[in-house]
């Protein structure tokens, strides 16, 4: 019998963090092996950000359900639910929620995100 051609992804990799972010990787190197790219379910807590980074990867967002911010090279860009944003690899970039309401959002990497070339600076 020959390979299936798709894969069902039924048990997500929850990324352990301790910033009260939920983060769920269906497709990527911690759930499935992939290096290629990856997708990942968020939930960012109200009033929640990261360092800034500069990673070798292209990032797309999706937001589902409430409002995110980013510091992109120096410009700030929010994103509502319904709107998407692409921030190539190189940029610098922080991602923050600053709102009073959770953020829902999707990502895809390409490639595949990775905690050795997301490039985090230190606060």
């Amino acid at each position: 019998m020959s390979e299936k051609r798709y894969f069902r992804q039924q048990n997500p990799f929850i990324v352990p963090t301790t910033d009260g972010k939920l983060i769920e990787e269906h497709i990527g190197h911690a759930s499935t092996g992939t290096g290629e790219y990856s997708v990942a379910y968020m939930i960012a807590p109200p009033h929640w950000s990261e360092p800034h980074q500069r990673p070798e990867f292209d990032e797309v967002t999706i937001v589902v359900r409430g409002r995110k911010r980013f510091e992109i090279d120096g410009d700030i860009v929010e994103l509502g639910a319904g709107e998407s944003l692409l921030i190539k690899a190189g940029a610098r970039v922080r991602y923050s929620n600053p709102f009073e309401a959770e953020c829902e959002y999707w990502s895809v990497c390409v490639p595949a995100f990775s905690p050795a070339t997301v490039n985090r600076e230190e606060e």
